[in-house]
């Protein structure tokens, strides 16, 4: 998968996490000018002002003694003997480089509040499409589609910063894959992303090659590969000091 130089120049992208808990997402998480995290409920991302020891203790501050927490890096993380980190894989960021061919079809489309959590979560849970809490939705605008009442398929935004708007939680219950629901969600997102004088981006596993050719039809391109890793206190039986 190539790297594309479009948008490559935008430093904030290199590091979304760490850009949005600074900025439009502040009140989302917690933290201080060495590491800072979202809220458990909101989503299990972490990040680093930079990658040195003081940073990484920042972080093991910020952990319970068995809680994990998801860092995005250009490079493998090296951390520090008290917090172990795990190598999850290679995630590929892509950005939208052209407009929604179309107004896209929204007449039955549903906006999706923190009434319709459980119903978010449940769909979250049985489609598996990335981390998803009960506090997720209010990261940005969540839309959908039901059935007879049954929430069947949902996208939303996740990261926010100056500029760019994350597309996430694309999912699609199983008895409804294949009539282009997911399609339509994100072209949906992407409009109105668009019309707000910002740019929409997206996070997928690079071995995901089936959604990753599904982004590359709807005018996503491939922008840069990152690390994604998983860290948490290496003693487990040790105590968490606030």
């Amino acid at each position: 998968m190539k790297t594309v130089a479009h948008h490559s120049t935008h430093t904030g992208l290199d590091r979304a996490i760490w850009t949005a808990l600074t900025t439009r997402q502040a009140h989302l998480g917690q933290g201080d000018a060495l590491a800072r995290r979202y809220h458990a409920d909101v989503a299990p991302f972490a990040a680093l002002s930079t990658e040195t020891p003081a940073a990484y203790a920042a972080l093991q501050r910020l952990l319970q003694p068995h809680e994990h927490v998801a860092l995005l890096s250009l490079e493998p993380l090296c951390g520090i003997a008290s917090l172990r980190i795990e190598n999850v894989g290679t995630i590929h960021q892509m950005v939208a480089t052209r407009p929604v061919a179309e107004t896209p079809d929204d007449a039955d489309v549903i906006r999706l509040t923190s009434a319709d959590s459980p119903d978010m979560l449940d769909l979250a849970q049985r489609t598996k499409p990335g981390p998803f809490g009960p506090r997720t939705h209010e990261m940005g605008h969540y839309i959908g589609f039901r059935d007879r009442g049954r929430l069947i398929a949902m996208a939303g935004e996740r990261m926010s910063i100056e500029g760019y708007v994350e597309i996430s939680a694309v999912c699609v219950d199983d008895a409804w894959r294949g009539k282009g629901l997911a399609g339509r969600l994100i072209n949906i997102l992407r409009t109105e992303i668009a019309q707000r004088g910002e740019t929409p981006f997206l996070h997928v596993f690079s071995h995901n090659t089936t959604a990753i050719r599904l982004y590359e039809c709807l005018g996503f391109e491939a922008r840069r590969v990152f690390v994604l890793s998983r860290t948490g206190h290496a003693d487990t039986s040790g105590t968490h000091h606030a």
